[in-house]
């Protein structure tokens, strides 16, 4: 059993596998190189070598986690910064990772309060995405989410530039920061206007709060997937309301260490969620800030489930169809994976 994250082995196999990303932030993925860019363009509070940036990510706890978080949002100053990081994080997810198809959560209202436009920071992901995918091939699309902890002038904020500014690949509305002190109930009004306007509802629960948390984001907030879940195993009734209903959760096991949501990868739910029948994802979350690529996720979820080849194809599959994909890429990608399991076309 894997006991840190750092003993994972990722094979050949993982590597070349085509994957689908569900559950990863758009700064949270902003890697060191991209990070020291940035801090070279506005330096301050972030340091700019790679190495002092590794000691910088080293988190205590969740909400040391979120201030390291916040202080790299606070590198994000013109459209332009908006524009690099998501070109580049996309190059990096598609030729390191190799993602085809990304749903990737962004807080434009952390950019907003930090002065730049909604409509200038449309345009600079619209412009992004378009580039990345005739650049690499990846495909992507957009959740915004609430920053739980700015409470519901955020989350009316998020729904305006959403309703009001949001772009065609804008499929979701999501709610993420922390849960402790942050009631999931307030934020049913904005959940049932992002869903009547047909965004589907993908908010974080249960990371580091018991099942309440998870049993309100479905019954009051109307999710359709679950970002981490990890105190559902807690509640056989939900783990079998998850199981009845396909609600899929979004599994990031790194993280969920790092950010002292579960102890040690040994005691992760992740085997008792496959166990129970709940379908799962894998996701990457933050990567570079918690030392991981979805490569490693990967491997990590392999050994916890004893997953072979075929097995690791298995879960990219359920990532495709949990996902809001459009049919054509899940064509598309359902025709590699079926080439890397062998599988001759009808």
């Amino acid at each position: 059993m894997l006991l840190h994250p750092d003993d994972a082995v990722i094979t050949d196999a993982i590597r070349a596998l085509p994957k689908v990303e569900l559950h990863v932030h758009h700064v949270g993925s902003a890697s060191p190189r991209i990070v020291s860019e940035l801090a070279e363009r506005h330096p301050g509070t972030v340091p700019s070598d790679p190495e002092a940036l590794r000691a910088f990510y080293e988190f205590r706890d969740f909400a040391h986690f979120i201030e390291v978080y916040l202080a790299t949002v606070a590198l994000i100053r013109t459209a332009e910064d908006v524009r690099y990081l998501t070109y580049e994080v996309a190059r990096e997810m598609a030729t390191e990772q190799q993602v085809r198809y990304a749903e990737l959560t962004c807080t434009p209202y952390t950019s907003v309060v930090n002065g730049i436009p909604i409509q200038a920071f449309t345009e600079a992901i619209e412009d992004a995405r378009t580039a990345a995918e005739r650049d690499f091939g990846i495909v992507l699309r957009w959740i915004y989410d609430v920053p739980g902890e700015s409470g519901v002038p955020a989350a009316e904020a998020t729904l305006g530039y959403a309703l009001d500014h949001g772009p065609s690949s804008l499929i979701g509305f999501g709610l993420g920061g922390p849960e402790i002190g942050v009631p999931r109930p307030q934020f049913q009004p904005f959940f049932d206007r992002a869903r009547a306007a047909g965004l589907h509802a993908l908010p974080h629960a249960g990371e580091t709060t018991g099942p309440q948390t998870v049993w309100d984001a479905l019954r009051l907030l109307g999710a359709e997937r679950i970002g981490h879940g990890c105190s559902a195993a807690q509640d056989p009734e939900l783990l079998a309301h998850l199981a009845r209903t396909g609600i899929a959760l979004e599994v990031c096991p790194s993280s969920n260490i790092a950010t002292r949501a579960v102890d040690t990868l040994a005691e992760h739910p992740l085997p008792r969620f496959v166990e129970a029948g709940v379908r799962v994802t894998i996701g990457s979350d933050d990567p570079p800030m918690f030392g991981t690529t979805l490569n490693r996720e990967y491997a990590i979820a392999a050994d916890l489930l004893g997953l072979d080849d075929a097995g690791l194809v298995d879960l990219v599959r359920t990532g495709l169809a949990v996902s809001f994909a459009p049919a054509d890429v899940r064509a598309r990608v359902g025709a590699e994976l079926d080439a890397v399991a062998g599988i001759r076309p009808a």
